[in-house]
């Protein structure tokens, strides 16, 4: 707890001062009378499934390669599962709740299966009431609710410093459970678990994590993400 002490204490000035064996011949069938060729074409026919990752900075990858964000590692982890899922970050560094709100009609522009929820930090470290936090949170999902009422929530889990206070931060950390258990989503308990709090593995800011803070966020995800789509293939 003190290093993630010390890693939060400069995020109110930081943050607001900145987010087969074989191949089959063409003629061969599958089984089920179906050519390789036709298996294919009915494949790239499929519609492919989306994760939308929804955030501030922590999503976007702030200070490092578009790649090295965690969302990229995770198609990496989904590509290696042959799982077929097309990953998309819509992170926005500096976004808060009510920013999310705002934009979150204009990111659902096409059909999304499973939606992370990636937001409330700034509202925090900013002070702004968590009653207002907890509202715009659920707008945002009541959204993607409406605008598919199938698509999987995953809410990603945050903390705040203890210099903060007790009660503040304990109802801050207490928001992203209570949605949790309201919109039937599925909870990462803290997002930057084994990252936060850890100076090498945040750059030079202590906000933000390195390449390799990434690595470790995208197995935080990937451990509640992959059961969730283990029941599909995605395609």
């Amino acid at each position: 707890m003190q290093r993630l002490h010390i890693v939060f204490a400069g995020l109110l000035t930081g943050l607001l001062a900145l987010g087969g064996c074989g191949q089959r011949q063409e003629g061969q069938t599958d089984g089920q009378g179906q050519t390789a060729k036709e298996a294919g074409a009915a494949a790239k026919g499929a519609k492919q499934k989306t994760i939308l990752f929804f955030g501030n900075s922590l999503t976007a990858g702030y200070g490092l390669e578009p790649a090295e964000a965690f969302p990229a590692l995770i198609q990496e982890k989904l590509d290696s599962a042959k799982l077929g899922y097309k990953v998309i970050n819509a992170g926005l560094s500096g976004e808060t709740s009510a920013g999310g709100k705002s934009r979150i009609s204009w990111v659902l522009r096409q059909p999304v299966d499973v939606f992370v929820l990636e937001l409330g930090a700034n509202d925090g470290l900013r002070g702004i009431p968590l009653a207002s936090t907890r509202q715009n949170l659920q707008a945002i999902l009541d959204t993607v609710r409406k605008r598919g009422p199938d698509t999987q929530l995953v809410i990603a889990g945050m903390q705040l410093p203890p210099n903060l206070g007790a009660a503040y931060t304990g109802e801050f950390r207490e928001i992203f459970q209570e949605l949790a258990r309201k919109n039937d989503a599925v909870l990462i308990p803290f997002l930057l678990e084994g990252v936060g709090g850890v100076p090498n593995l945040n750059q030079p800011d202590g906000i933000h994590p390195t390449a390799e803070g990434h690595r470790i966020v995208s197995r935080n995800v990937w451990q509640v993400l992959q059961p969730v789509l283990a029941g599909g293939t995605g395609t």
